[in-house]
């Protein structure tokens, strides 16, 4: 099959890969229908993390194809979707709602890499989600950012404690910072401020649901915010970039006894304990949940209810996925769906 490999920073390729087939009787095998690229593909391509000969890709949709013997949910043909780490869904971990650190995780990407034709899946009872039918064609971005970005973006508004009478800043308007802004609006917070420098990217967070659009970055962003909740900061922040600088923003902007939902993947990042201790801030995050919140953000796709598949910007055949490197490492495209 056809797959894309990294093998070295800003060197991406589609090649041929070995077939994946049934390794364990809890595996599936899927047909990738839609697959993207995210900005966490970044950092590996940029050479921030080291990676040769790596399988890329971890936002799915797709079709089964085959299924192991100790799978009960799931039957050939069926359309599902799936989170970027594998988890069984029942163990202690996983029923406490974080299937990203279930006993037996395994992160995607790298692992397995679904920027392909074919994907195995273990432990696919546990991670894969049935769709309820076949999925009209306009709803299969959306579906894929359900993989990922929106499961990220939401569990990113969740930690932050989004809700009503709240107002919720997000830092980063990537595609998970846009996806913050959606579930901060569905979760019914009363004002969301994004912080953004770019008008394509302001718009389509106003589409999502935000209210106020703060173009200042590092300390003007923070005195900015500050100006714009008298002085007090954010009941609620979005950290979705993972740098120093985005964290401090955060951080900063947040009023006491608030809260930070950290989503963007940790590079170099140092927590001043001091600011922490007396700023009474509520830090929480990680690696997101993506499975705890599927069946919810799939109903609410499937009914309309939300459009997050806005979020891609462009559409490319798998075998163009290095210019989908580019264009997103350059920030020519917000998101990059690609159609094997």
């Amino acid at each position: 099959m056809r797959g894309v490999v990294l093998h070295g920073a800003g060197d991406v390729r589609v090649q041929q890969r070995p077939d994946p087939r049934i390794e364990d009787p809890k595996d599936a095998v899927i047909r990738i229908e839609a697959a993207c690229v995210c900005g966490s593909d970044l950092w590996p391509y940029r050479g921030d993390d080291p990676g040769e000969d790596l399988p890329m890709g971890h936002e799915y949709v797709g079709i089964v194809e085959q299924v192991g013997d100790e799978v009960s949910t799931l039957t050939p043909g069926d359309w599902v979707v799936g989170s970027f780490v594998i988890s069984d869904n029942t163990c202690e971990i996983c029923r406490a709602g974080y299937q990203s650190r279930c006993v037996h995780a395994v992160f995607v990407h790298g692992e397995i890499g679904t920027q392909a034709e074919r994907a195995r899946i273990p432990w696919a009872d546990g991670t894969l989600v049935r769709l309820p039918g076949e999925p009209d064609e306009d709803l299969i971005p959306s579906l894929l950012a359900a993989s990922d970005v929106l499961g990220t973006g939401w569990f990113a508004a969740d930690a932050a404690q989004a809700g009503p009478g709240k107002t919720v800043a997000v830092v980063g308007d990537g595609a998970v910072g846009l996806m913050g802004v959606l579930a901060a609006r569905q979760l019914g917070a009363e004002r969301i401020i994004a912080m953004s420098r770019h008008e394509d990217r302001q718009a389509l967070a106003r589409r999502f649901g935000a209210t106020d659009v703060v173009v200042e970055r590092g300390d003007e962003g923070v005195a900015r915010i500050k100006e714009l909740t008298d002085g007090l900061g954010a009941h609620s922040v979005i950290e979705a970039v993972g740098n120093q600088g985005s964290m401090m923003q955060a951080i900063r902007s947040t009023r006491p006894g608030g809260h930070v939902g950290y989503v963007g993947v940790s590079h170099d990042v140092q927590l001043p304990g001091d600011e922490l201790f007396f700023g009474l801030i509520h830090l929480h995050g990680g690696p997101a949940p993506v499975r705890r919140f599927l069946p919810d953000l799939i109903r609410r796709i499937w009914d309309r209810e939300i459009d997050p598949g806005k979020v891609f910007d462009r559409v490319l055949p798998l075998e163009e996925a290095a210019e989908a490197y580019r264009l997103m490492d350059q920030r020519e495209a917000v998101k990059v769906m690609l159609c094997p």
